[in-house]
């Protein structure tokens, strides 16, 4: 077997200039170390590109939640330093965003009791008279806004009823004879973590402003066509929402609601009139499959978008299009491209965008030429979460590693290394010990090339326990980034090799890779693991295959209760999160049902070979110790499915726990949570491979 070997040690976004660190420091990081990391984002330049704005999130253990406030940094002072701004303690303060003559930073806040716009002028970076002010006073929270080009109009978007105007919803009379249930006549009955509303949507209202305060009761801008959600449920946000350059317009995607919906990947892109004077146009209506991330060009002759091909697949290629506002002709600008969009930005001459799309374990910014379609690799080694191009062409972008959360950087507008402005994190370069990461291919089902990564403690001497990774999705990566949940770096901190393997399935390789997984969830990608496995003992010889345990969650905890049947001798232990255990009950119990028929060739009843890959078949041949761990607000992956493999387990006698926690969805969230969660994997594991856990 030939193996290709690429060998990258970092610390941190090396090709990106971060800041220098020094090596094996001070102490491994712990779960509260991780859970304490503050959370960059948010970032957004001033108009003439002197200042950022961004949010930062802290952890306040005590009160088991996080809070953001808000920052200015002012770029062309030599070593300034961040100041809060608009921020009071007690309140949280997020997604600013300056009005586009740089006088008044928008942001939301809590200070009033619910979630509101609030403004706050500016004069040179200086808060001017330093009194915020109260945008808006709706009754329902506000999730999100968009500030119009002329400043005179917002639009809003919020969780409400159809019937409600922005800032009134009468209460029906209450019925004093009703019941506790919910009466459903059709699908959504529950969504991610949440119990389906009929009749309430994600919608989207505009308001004049007025001596900065907004206006009226609002206008649904989405009219008839508004019975859905815009921004999208569960994830979608302000990337859905776009004002047209002239301020008359507004570009929304929607996902229309109704008995399909659960089957249904079919977002469009609206273009609908601010003052509410006629029905709202579906741009995309002759595609069924996704059409989002709505981006006019500062010029107002084109807009941006992204869309899929093939309706029902979440995960298929996202090609950037372009249509001409004018004539509507839409063309496909990087239909040659074998690479997902994953974000989009015009750059200020409406010559060129700026998108984001993984490619072979980073996911670096690209440019791309909106004449030509020619593609420009931008930054090397780590992830782009975000980004913005100020009018001197350097672009203002949020990245982050497997050893760095995200950190905020300047990227020159003639190329070059890009400038580290804001180190949210300092401590993990200066009293948190360092950790190195490499990454290594090898051939693996079929003979295809497939990429892995070795993390381990830098000093590490001698033969290293294991910690086999399988990340999610089942289309995903396991890459060059920073997850506040399942990392990397604490994990290897505590002593332990840890090996991650993209295997088929995986995104970052081209569509064909990522759509290999199709009807094949326990083939390919099993040997590619047993193979990855292998391969990096051979890569690294302070890996010790044989003495590993596994870890996985979602399609990973899916491949955890596999791995059980399948390959019952290749690990001393399994870390088992949120796992589908049995095929058939995923399928009628999980939400949006067009996910896991797409993945398995249609519904339950129709499928051609339907337990072929039903990890409930084979748990006679379980031998292996399993702690299983389950949300139990998951509607994803319903946690029964835990309780079905963690009684599998106990009733056969395999060493076996079970931790269920009652206010989490499909992922961890909340800090102590989170550390509970950490503390259970590293005793179980610890107590399997002969590491000692009472001390890091």
């Amino acid at each position: 077997m030939t193996h290709t070997i690429l060998l990258r040690a970092s610390v941190a976004l090396i090709a990106l200039a971060p800041a220098t660190y020094a090596v094996g420091a001070a102490r491994p990081m712990t779960e509260q170390d991780l859970v304490s990391v503050q959370r960059l984002g948010a970032a957004t330049p001033s108009p003439d590109g002197r200042f950022v704005a961004y949010q930062l999130a802290q952890t306040d253990l005590a009160a088991n939640k996080r809070r953001t406030d808000l920052y200015l940094l002012d770029t062309r002072t030599r070593n300034a330093r961040p100041v809060m701004i608009a921020s009071e303690a007690g309140q949280n303060e997020n997604s600013p965003a300056f009005s586009a003559d740089g006088a008044f930073l928008y942001y939301l806040s809590d200070k009033s009791g619910s979630q509101q716009v609030w403004r706050i002028a500016l004069n040179g970076g200086a808060l001017n008279g330093g009194t915020p002010q109260q945008v808006t006073n709706t009754q329902t929270d506000v999730d999100g806004f968009r500030v119009s080009p002329q400043g005179n109009q917002i639009a809003l978007w919020m969780d409400t009823g159809m019937r409600c105007a922005a800032d009134a919803c009468p209460d029906k009379p209450a019925d004093p004879n009703a019941g506790t249930g919910r009466e459903y006549g059709h699908l959504f009955v529950r969504h991610w973590d949440t119990w389906y509303t009929p009749g309430q949507h994600n919608r989207v209202f505009v308001l004049d402003i007025a001596d900065g305060k907004a206006t009226g009761a609002g206008r649904a801008i989405m009219g008839k066509a508004g019975h859905g959600d815009a921004p999208s449920k569960p994830f979608g946000g302000a990337e859905e929402i776009a004002w047209s350059a002239d301020g008359q317009s507004v570009f929304v995607t929607l996902r229309q609601a109704g008995p399909k919906e659960p089957l249904s990947t079919n977002l469009d892109i609206w273009h609908a009139p601010a003052d509410a004077s006629a029905e709202p146009v579906n741009l995309t209506a002759s595609n069924e499959a996704t059409d989002t991330l709505p981006t006019p060009s500062p010029d107002g002759k084109w807009l941006a978008y992204a869309a899929m091909a093939r309706p029902g697949y979440e995960a298929d290629r996202q090609v950037l299009m372009l249509r001409d506002l004018t004539t509507g002709t839409v063309r496909a600008l990087t239909q040659n491209w074998d690479r997902s969009v994953a974000g989009i930005a015009w750059a200020p001459d409406s010559k060129s965008l700026l998108v984001n799309a993984q490619d072979t374990l980073d996911e670096p910014l690209f440019r791309v030429d909106a004449t030509t379609g020619r593609v420009t690799r931008l930054t090397q080694a780590g992830s782009v979460s975000s980004f913005v191009p100020r009018k001197d062409g350097s672009i203002i972008a949020t990245m982050n590693s497997l050893t760095n959360p995200d950190n905020l950087y300047v990227i020159p507008a003639r190329g070059g290394r890009a400038q580290m402005l804001v180190n949210a994190n300092p401590q993990l370069g200066t009293t948190i010990d360092t950790v190195r990461t490499a990454r290594f291919s090898f051939a693996g089902a079929n003979g295809d090339t497939v990429w892995g990564q070795v993390i381990k403690p830098t000093n590490a001497t001698g033969k290293l326990p294991v910690m086999f990774l399988v990340h999610g999705g089942p289309q995903g990566s396991f890459g060059n980034s920073w997850s506040h949940r399942w990392n990397p770096m604490t994990m290897a901190s505590r002593g332990y090799a840890v090996v991650t393997i993209d295997f088929h399935g995986s995104t970052g390789y081209g569509q064909a890779f990522t759509d290999a997984i199709n009807k094949d969830w326990g083939g390919k990608p099993l040997q590619d693991l047993k193979l990855g496995l292998a391969a990096a003992g051979r890569f690294d010889p302070q890996v010790d295959t044989a003495n590993a345990c596994a870890l996985g969650g979602s399609y990973g905890g899916y491949m955890m209760n596999w791995i059980a049947g399948q390959w019952n001798d290749g690990f001393k232990c399994i870390v088992n999160h949120s796992g589908v255990f049995d095929a058939r009950a995923m399928a009628y119990e999980t939400e949006e049902l067009w996910f896991d028929e797409w993945e398995n060739g249609g519904p339950w009843y129709s499928r051609t070979d339907a337990e072929k890959w039903n990890p409930v078949n084979y748990v006679t041949n379980w031998k292996t110790p399993m702690l299983i761990i389950h949300g139990e607000k998951d509607f994803r992956i319903p946690y029964t499915q835990s309780i079905a493999a963690f009684t599998a387990a106990q009733r056969q006698g395999i060493k076996s726990r079970l931790v269920i926690f009652p206010d989490e969805n499909h992922w961890i969230l909340k800090p102590k949570n989170s550390m509970q969660w950490y503390r259970n994997v590293f005793d179980w594991v610890g107590a399997h491979t002969g590491r000692n856990t009472d001390k890091p």
